[in-house]
């Protein structure tokens, strides 16, 4: 029980975050970092909206394996997607760790009802937080022909990430069809 309020008090603290940095360029903040079936993304604050955890989804049939189906999130029907399954890193799920999840909603300007799977949330990203300049990613990657991916980045650790372009995601034909 601990452990849910835990995260109900992180993910309230990255919405306000989110919509602080939405209205305060200053801050530097462009991207939130999530982590998909173990690769880091940097999702643009203008695309991303609503953070919510996991609600419990209605399985919709006929459909491909990263369209797991419709959830309810404060009265609205949105469609749920397997972000990692979607780009190629499908993983096993058990009950407990579907409980560790996140929905992130996009924004509604994009005109798509589509909640993204993400596995955990890393807070708030700028272009300082990298050393160095964004690379165009490879255009044998199945997301780089789509538009997908639009650059990645090194942190100081080393790691990689990967800037999404939501509103190019929810506009692929890929993307739009959600039946096998």
């Amino acid at each position: 029980m601990a452990n849910r309020q835990a995260l109900r008090e992180l993910q309230t603290r990255l919405a306000d975050r989110l919509q602080a940095a939405r209205t305060n360029t200053s801050q530097g903040a462009s991207w939130l970092a999530v982590q998909v079936a173990g690769h880091n993304y940097l999702l643009p604050l203008e695309q991303a909206g609503e953070i919510f955890s996991w609600p419990g989804v209605l399985r919709v049939p006929y459909t491909n394996t990263w369209f797991w189906g419709v959830a309810n999130l404060r009265g609205s029907l949105v469609g749920v997607v397997d972000l990692g399954a979607y780009l190629g890193h499908p993983i096993e799920r058990t009950e407990q760790s579907l409980q560790e999840v996140s929905l992130l909603v996009v924004n509604p300007a994009l005109q798509v009802n589509v909640a993204l799977v993400v596995d955990r949330l890393l807070g708030l990203r700028g272009a300082d937080d990298f050393i160095s300049t964004a690379i165009e990613p490879a255009q044998d990657a199945p997301q780089a022909s789509a538009g997908i991916v639009a650059a990645s980045y090194t942190d100081s650790a080393g790691g990689s990430w990967q800037v999404l372009q939501l509103h190019q995601l929810v506009q692929s034909p890929d993307f739009l069809s959600i039946r096998i």
